[in-house]
């Protein structure tokens, strides 16, 4: 009888496949061991969501009543937008003069640049909440606190973002520079930064867009800005003056988003 070789397609076939059945079962068996431990129930959790809908649709429905609220929502929402830009902008001037310590381009110090890389990697680490609570025990609720945590998180980001960035696209004009004996201050504002600034300004407008959305978050733990006027309407049970409140935000976020994506093609 003679003997039918195996295609080593098939082989491979069959490996992947096995490895994909372990991975599925592992998972599969770290789910419900984890929903056992937390108590967690699979039925009741499939039947939260046509509930929560049915309830939104009942509830989170702006009434006349909630409409004449709307200037203080509108005067909120215009100021945690303010905020988010103040915050962006400046921590985005701080990132940029921190990362030219921290790229391989310039080359300033090895030890620097990995100081100054590991900085940032734990300020993006940290979450802006948690900022957000580090900074309560020293400021208390007010909007400095609230200032401070999207600074530290976003300085922390876009440290690493302008990094990246300067490594990637100003590295040939950077030698040409060197190369004609130029000095530092002459590489920065004549090889670095026109040819990292569309990079730049992108990143700005991204994390305007992140921000905004981050803030409203942050308004529940420090009192300010629109998330404590949702606060205040969702603890008095004025649920449609609350989802006017989301709505109104939704509408701000995806408008920024829109204008910075146009921007972007502008630019890029």
């Amino acid at each position: 009888m003679e003997h039918i070789k195996q295609i080593p397609g098939q082989n491979l076939f069959a490996k992947k496949r096995f490895t994909f059945t372990v991975v599925l079962i592992g998972f599969i068996s770290l789910f419900w061991a984890a929903a056992h431990i937390a108590n967690y129930s699979v039925i009741g959790g499939l039947l939260a969501p046509p509930r929560a809908i049915y309830w939104m649709i009942n509830n989170l429905v702006p009434t006349a009543d909630s409409w004449t609220r709307m200037p203080t929502i509108i005067n909120r929402l215009v100021e945690t937008a303010l905020v988010s830009v103040a915050v962006t902008v400046c921590a985005a001037i701080c990132a940029l003069m921190f990362s030219l310590l921290g790229t391989k381009t310039l080359k300033v110090n090895a030890v620097i640049g990995r100081l100054v890389r590991m900085i940032a990697a734990i300020f993006r680490a940290i979450p802006e909440v948690v900022w957000a609570i580090l900074f309560m025990f020293s400021f208390g609720q007010n909007i400095l606190t609230g200032f401070f945590a999207l600074f530290f998180y976003t300085f922390g980001t876009m440290t690493r973002a302008f990094i990246e960035t300067i490594d990637e696209v100003s590295g040939n004009c950077v030698e040409a520079l060197q190369a004609t004996g130029a000095g530092s201050v002459q590489v920065v504002f004549q090889g670095i930064v026109p040819s990292s600034i569309t990079m730049v300004i992108s990143w700005v407008l991204y994390m305007i867009e992140t921000n905004i959305r981050a803030a409203t978050l942050i308004g529940l733990l420090t009192g300010t800005g629109i998330g404590a006027l949702f606060n205040l309407y969702y603890t008095r049970l004025d649920y449609g003056s609350a989802a006017l409140v989301v709505y109104t935000t939704a509408i701000l976020v995806i408008a920024i988003e829109m204008v910075s994506n146009q921007i972007r093609k502008v630019i890029l």
